[in-house]
């Protein structure tokens, strides 16, 4: 497969990936660029053609990676476009202590499910061969069961969230909230 095979396969399916990780278009084309250069420069250390996709997208990751770097160095970022950065914020901290007393409020099977999941990170599949539930309907019951423990934290409080869907702040709806 030749390089220009490999940009004419390719090229549709990255620029997107940039797009949904990068705001300005100009950026985009330009990081477009950077990937071109890289991978022309670098396709002799793939060892599996058959992985030229996934080599090609984590070029493409951590060229967006150096780009936000080099970007917070000039300090005219935005906290928001960090989307590399998973630090834990306060907010986060404070519903930890929720998680349990909440879980504890939802039927067992649905807390069981949940906790095995999201909180000991089972994977769906795994889960669903041992409790003998098809993977379909697990993540039926799984989103059902999300929606059921956020239910319970609204009812709790007022929560405020990013453009991502992330708590961002939260009030009290009342002074003594039953489950936290």
């Amino acid at each position: 497969m030749t390089i220009e095979q490999i940009w004419h396969q390719y090229r549709a399916r990255l620029k997107a990936f940039l797009h949904s990780k990068v705001s300005n278009p100009a950026d985009v084309e330009d990081l477009l660029q950077d990937i071109s250069i890289k991978t022309v420069t670098s396709i002799d250390t793939l060892e599996d053609l058959s992985k030229i996709q996934a080599w090609l997208f984590q070029i493409a990751h951590r060229t967006i990676i150096d780009f936000y770097r080099t970007k917070g160095r000039a300090k005219d970022i935005h906290p928001d476009d960090l989307w590399y950065l998973e630090e834990e914020t306060q907010v986060l901290r404070d519903f930890e202590a929720c998680i349990e007393p909440f879980l504890a409020s939802l039927p067992t099977d649905t807390a069981q499910m949940l906790r095995s999941i999201d909180i000991e990170g089972q994977s769906q599949k795994d889960y669903g061969a041992a409790h003998g539930i098809a993977y379909s309907t697990l993540k039926s019951r799984i989103q059902k069961g999300r929606s059921e423990l956020r239910n319970v934290f609204e009812s709790c409080c007022h929560l405020t969230l990013d453009a991502r869907g992330h708590i961002t702040d939260y009030h009290p709806k009342s002074d003594n909230c039953g489950n936290c």
